[in-house]
């Protein structure tokens, strides 16, 4: 029985000594979307596509974010890196090999828009959804794009 009781731990800490990894893992999903949409996305000067779209990035890096679109000014922000609160587990539980591995995988980060003093930048919603990041942009209409026409509802 005490061969079982000791396999049995031994097994559970193994398992549980990388908590963000496991839990979290080494990316992030982050869906991008705008108002207009069709904006063009480009992340670290790399253009991705038009919004809305999705990505997957590493935890471990923070990333410059840009969206373009005619007749709009350029969108700018930031994703960055922060504490993902699921490495504290490897202390509570023990699990050594999970604060070497967490730091290792970037599973110790989570990415969240650039803020100031604690609210985020205008012009932008963000929200997460089982550890996946969803930002809306509302883009500013551009005072010195010329105006070629204009939509009417039809009756």
């Amino acid at each position: 029985m005490k061969i079982i009781y000791k396999s049995t731990l031994f097994l559970f800490v193994l398992l549980l000594s990388s908590c963000a990894t496991i839990i979290s893992g080494s990316k992030q999903q982050v869906e991008i979307n705008s108002d207009p949409i069709a904006a063009t996305v480009y992340i670290n000067g790399a253009e991705i596509g038009k919004t809305p779209v999705q990505k997957n990035l590493k935890r471990n890096q923070d990333y410059r974010i840009v969206l373009k679109v005619d007749g709009y000014k350029p969108y700018e922000t930031r994703l960055d890196k922060k504490f993902n609160a699921w490495y504290i587990g490897n202390i509570a539980i023990g699990g050594l090999i999970g604060l070497i591995i967490d730091p290792i995988t970037g599973a110790i980060f989570k990415l969240k828009p650039q803020e100031f003093d604690g609210s985020p930048k205008p012009g932008i919603t963000h929200h997460t959804k089982n550890q996946k990041l969803v930002i809306k942009v509302s883009m500013e209409i551009d005072p010195n794009a010329e105006q070629i026409g204009q939509l009417e509802k039809s009756e």
